[in-house]
């Protein structure tokens, strides 16, 4: 059963690529803040490189102007969240995190086997708002869509 808005976000671990490895947890990443997590099954494949990420980095300033922080997130490790940020120009500020074991994603409910394209334990295609760590809305995408997540979708559908 996935997380579900009024429920506070799990604990867990991330890794981010910031001179070195850098650990982060979720009190880091979402205590005393709005945030908008976004996240895709994987960096560098077609729909996530073409559409979703980007989506994110083009409306970054709206989100920012209604103090949300966009946040991406994935199964991968922090070397390929590095460089896909670096390769999609993603601005200064906008996190990449690796959810390198799906521990996170496990947490959350979030979690799709993707082992039949050779990818293993990966995250469903989501979006996440939360206020100081506690679920506000979830975008959930049905396999294979493309639609909830997007961010000119969350801008309209954001709560209040």
């Amino acid at each position: 059963m996935p997380i579900s808005p009024g429920q506070r976000l799990p604990e867990a671990r991330f890794q981010v690529i910031d001179d070195g490895v850098r650990h982060l947890d979720t009190a880091a990443v979402f205590a005393g803040r709005k945030v908008l997590l976004f996240a895709v099954p994987g960096a560098f494949t077609p729909t996530c490189s073409n559409r979703h990420l980007p989506g994110y980095v083009e409306h970054i300033d709206a989100f920012r102007q209604r103090g949300i922080q966009p946040v991406c997130m994935a199964v991968n490790d922090p070397f390929v969240m590095d460089a896909w940020g670096r390769a999609q120009n993603v601005p200064e500020g906008l996190l990449m995190l690796a959810d390198g074991n799906a521990a996170f994603t496990r947490a959350l409910g979030l979690e799709m086997d993707a082992s039949a394209y050779g990818m293993g334990v990966r995250c469903k295609r989501f979006a996440l708002y939360a206020d100081d760590g506690v679920v506000r809305a979830l975008w959930i995408e049905a396999p294979g869509e493309f639609r909830v997540s997007a961010a000119e979708h969350v801008l309209e559908h954001l709560p209040d």
